[in-house]
């Protein structure tokens, strides 16, 4: 027991400061002219450098109560939710694959691939940077042949099945009103959602998507009152689904075999 709480804690300690470089990820990635690398971390608003006591995640928040030292402007409270958040990822994969290969593999791919950069960068400038679907897709596919969780042929079949779902829909849609639906970051990511959980996965991560883009997208009809014209980002509730799946997927198998029960 104490073992395993050794291991968790140290897992969330890792997980939440890969969250923090993930916070710089998420800032610059999207601006072409920026570095993630250079210059280091500092106020967006001042540019003075911050000290080492005031990047340890989660905590130097809470310590500077939200304000930067320098100039005293409020810090984005999305700073510590990544880091919070990235650490609770990286107990989960190793609650639910233990350590093991495939859990640093799932580990990537929520956080860094699914849960930081797609979500919070989708959300901030509504794109989904190719620099990320695009190697994740390749990423995806070659992990298949290490991991415990998916084979490389239901891999294959799901980057495949899944970016040819989203093309064929996109292209019907257009066809249609001659009006994009959905951008080709959404098609991008569910093959790389596909190859990385297999095509068993695409039935549960479009509906569970589409369900709560829905109900979102109408709270955002009501609130931006710009009717049919409004816009979300929808790589958020694919990157959502996809996880869900991916740690409750023997809950979700179940409830669907007790569904197809329901008709024999």
């Amino acid at each position: 027991m104490q073992i395993e709480l050794f291991f968790f804690v140290a897992a969330f300690i890792f997980g939440s400061i890969i969250g923090s470089f993930l916070n710089v990820v998420i800032l610059r990635l999207p601006d072409s002219t920026a570095s993630i690398a250079f210059p280091p971390s500092h106020c967006p608003k001042c540019k003075n450098s911050l000290n080492w006591y005031e990047n340890i995640p989660i905590f130097s928040y809470l310590f500077l109560r939200g304000k930067c030292s320098h100039c005293r402007v409020s810090i984005s409270p999305q700073y510590p939710i990544v880091e919070l958040l990235t650490g609770l990822l990286a107990v989960a994969v190793i609650a639910t694959f233990g350590l093991s290969l495939t859990a640093v593999g799932y580990f990537i791919f929520c956080a860094a691939l699914a849960l930081v950069t797609i979500i919070w960068i989708d959300l901030h400038h509504q794109i989904i940077p190719d620099v990320i679907s695009l190697p994740g897709i390749i990423l995806g596919f070659c992990f298949s042949f290490v991991s415990t969780f998916v084979s490389w042929q239901d891999s294959l079949i799901g980057l495949l099945a899944g970016g040819g779902i989203f093309y064929a829909i996109s292209y019907s849609y257009y066809f249609l009103r001659r009006q994009e639906g959905l951008g080709g970051g959404d098609i991008k990511l569910l093959a790389m959602l596909g190859a990385f959980l297999g095509w068993q996965s695409l039935l549960f991560i479009i509906f569970a998507s589409s369900v709560t883009g829905t109900v979102a997208g109408l709270f955002a009809m009501r609130s931006q009152k710009k009717g049919g014209s409004t816009r979300i980002p929808f790589g958020p509730f694919l990157a959502l689904a996809g996880m869900f799946y991916l740690f409750f997927h023997p809950q979700i198998q179940e409830l669907f075999r007790l569904y197809l029960d329901l008709f024999n």
